[in-house]
């Protein structure tokens, strides 16, 4: 069943690619199907629990394990990838590639579904590089657009440098003794190698899920399309390298810095990328900023020893985000346009794509009784008990997801604009489609209905299936405080919209904190050019002294030829004519007279004769 589980998507996606335009008529009822087929699969293993091992080298496997942790992302993956592939059904039309890009995002999902499941090193690192690899492919899908083909080259260059990460913890478990590569082994290595894995692990996972130093690829990751972000970041590439912190927290906490640096790390991230959301013009770039931000709630969660809470909040980001994401992609093929400002009104136009969006908006915002009020109550208490700084900046982080949640409903739902700029972004069809619309209320009813883990034996169930330690959870004070934080956050969010028309612009935070820029500057730049200096290097020193070696052999080879030749040639010449002389000489004595033969014999013993006297 597992298997079947994964190669569902996998083999489905590339039988998809193989036949390449003439699949296009029936790519996209063959891979909700799929995705169909793939959901009731992960229904069953999340209740069968099955584990497969396969040999990969001598004494390590490839393995695949469902767990309590993996039970709830397998649901969730396929969940989330169903509607995003029924909303893009009515999105993409028949000029449009629709085979190539539907199998495209059956694999994706087909590997982050091995992700989720891996039990050893070997099968995470195979289905991290096809996840990589499937992004480059679909953020860059209109690869005709220049643009769009340079976001997916830094998108797959950027999380390509941090999985180096992955590579470097794999070769230190091996030395460090972890000679199967299975993941529960690692948290067991000695000292010394433990950290070096650790330290893998975080580069690895805070490229992957977009955190600092590594967010602003995943603003670029905005010129793919609306499925491909709703996709993305919802339930598979974003989320895993959050997930993977989460499967190896026991390895965090056996480390004496790691649990402590990645739950900053995340409270930073989740402040930082808050701030940069609250003041985006773009639809898109708001909710880019906002995943970053959320991500690092779950990071945070992992740092600070909460399982269940980074789970949970995980799931309900997942339906969330997709929600959002489909929202305004709907509303993106609709008027061509995802810039806020022109997008005021937008929900009266489209209530059914306004509604949703609104649960989506407040579900973010951490208002009770939606998911993320529950979830985001969760982590914070687990930060809380490692830390009361550390508790506060994830507070003062979820007063700015109130905050732009907040901006973002208000706008929509606001007075039209007297003259929007329509059709900026691509040739708006001013509908939204049956299957675009029918795919967002399920979404919302997910996001909404999530808030029941706030029941305190709801959560416990829960906590007991993803997590075997006890955590802290939230005591009646916090959840007031959030709340009253989150209420007070949007209503002086919606108050400034209403005021003023809207926040105010920071050129900093709305370029991404200029990542990008610090990026080139600070690791591009050096880095070409050293591999300018050592393409110079090498065609001088290097390719140089091969030319030089050849052209010194051949000087030698020239004065060889016009020095020594003759010589040498005419010493065969003298020799050749010596014994040619030498032969004529010996057939002058054979004459075939019988007399000469005796002549000849006399002298000859005749000089014996003589030099025997002689000596």
């Amino acid at each position: 069943m597992l298997w079947l589980l994964v190669g569902i998507p996998l083999v489905v996606g590339t039988v998809l690619l193989l036949p390449g335009r003439r699949a296009d008529p029936y790519a996209g009822p063959v891979a909700i199907g799929a995705t169909v087929l793939t959901l009731a699969t992960s229904i069953l293993v999340a209740v069968e629990r099955p584990a497969i091992s396969v040999a990969y080298l001598k004494g390590v496997a490839f393995g695949l394990r469902v767990d309590g942790l993996s039970a709830v992302m397998v649901i969730t993956v396929a969940v989330v990838l169903l509607a995003v592939l029924v909303f893009a059904a009515g999105e993409f039309g028949p000029e449009e590639a629709r085979a190539r890009f539907f199998g495209f995002m059956l694999v994706f999902a087909g590997a982050m579904l091995v992700t989720v499941t891996a039990s050893t090193v070997v099968a995470l690192l195979m289905a991290w590089e096809v996840m990589g690899a499937m992004s480059y492919a679909l953020i860059g899908f209109w690869w005709r657009d220049a643009g769009r083909a340079s976001s997916g080259t830094v998108a797959f260059l950027t999380t390509r440098a941090a999985d180096l990460g992955l590579y470097l913890a794999a070769g230190a478990a091996l030395a460090g003794g972890a000679g199967a590569l299975e993941l529960s082994e690692l948290a067991r290595l000695p000292d010394g190698w433990r950290d070096v894995v650790a330290a893998g692990v975080v580069l690895a996972a805070m490229g992957k899920s977009a955190q600092l130093p590594f967010s602003f690829w995943l603003s670029r990751a905005m010129d793919g399309p609306s499925p491909v972000s709703a996709l993305l970041h919802s339930a598979t590439m974003v989320a895993a390298g959050a997930y993977l912190l989460l499967r190896l927290e026991p390895l965090l906490s056996a480390t004496a810095w790691a649990a402590v640096l990645v739950a900053w790390l995340g409270a930073l991230t989740a402040l930082a990328l808050g701030a940069v959301a609250l003041v985006q013009r773009d639809l898109k770039q708001l909710l880019a900023a906002s995943t970053c931000a959320q991500v690092g709630f779950m990071v945070l969660a992992a740092g600070a020893g909460g399982v269940a809470a980074g789970s949970a909040h995980l799931v309900a980001h997942a339906l969330t985000k997709s929600l959002l994401f489909l929202a305004a992609g709907a509303w993106l093929a609709a008027l061509g346009t995802k810039n806020l400002p022109d997008l005021r009104g937008v929900a009266r136009r489209y209530p059914v794509v306004g509604a949703t969006f609104t649960v989506g908006a407040v579900t973010l915002a951490g208002i009770p009784p939606l998911s993320i009020w529950a979830t985001k109550d969760e982590v914070l208490a687990a930060a809380l008990h490692e830390s009361t700084p550390l508790y506060l900046l994830g507070l003062a982080a979820a007063a700015l997801s109130a905050a732009y949640a907040a901006r973002a409903a208000v706008l929509v739902w606001s007075a039209p604009a007297p003259d929007p700029e329509w059709d900026t972004d691509r040739q708006g069809t001013r509908r939204v489609s049956p299957w675009q619309r029918n795919a967002l209320p399920p979404l919302a009813a997910g996001a909404a209905l999530v808030g029941v883990l706030a029941v305190h034996s709801v959560w416990s169930e829960f906590a007991a299936i993803v997590s075997d330690g006890e955590e802290p959870t939230p005591v009646w004070w916090e959840y007031l405080l959030s709340t009253a934080v989150a209420l007070i956050a949007a209503g002086a969010a919606a108050a400034v919209v209403w005021q003023r028309g809207d926040v105010p612009m920071q050129q900093r935070l709305g370029e991404w904190l200029g990542l990008e820029a610090l990026a080139r500057a600070g690791v591009a730049v050096p880095a070409q050019r050293t591999a300018e200096m050592l393409a110079r290097f090498d065609d001088r020193v290097v390719d140089g002294g091969v030319r030089a070696t050849a052209a010194v052999g051949t000087s030698f080879a020239g004065t060889v030829d016009a020095r020594l030749e003759w010589s040498v040639e005419a010493t065969v010449r003298a020799l050749a004519e010596g014994f040619r002389k030498l032969g004529r000489l010996a057939r002058r004595p054979q004459t075939g007279q019988l007399h000469h033969y005796y002549a000849q014999a006399v002298v000859v013993l005749a000089a014996l004769a003589v030099l025997l006297v002689v000596l």
